[in-house]
């Protein structure tokens, strides 16, 4: 996911899917121990995307926006 696309949701968008990307990488996590796991570039995925949103959600409280 892009860094605008994300800029273009609203706070508690980005919370919702924060807290579903948080649910994926743990699934993801435990099917990697499993060997389920197809494809362990995913893990990386959610980790950047939760760390992209995280970053969004910081810079609007600094700003001050509630958007």
């Amino acid at each position: 996911m892009k860094a605008a696309e994300i800029r273009e949701r609203s706070s508690e968008e980005l919370k919702t899917m924060e807290a579903d990307l948080r649910r994926e990488l743990f699934k993801a996590r435990i099917q990697n121990h499993t060997n389920q796991l197809d494809s362990t570039a995913k893990l990386r995925g959610f980790k950047r995307d939760i760390a992209r949103i995280n970053t969004v959600l910081q810079q609007r409280d600094l700003k001050g926006d509630k958007t």
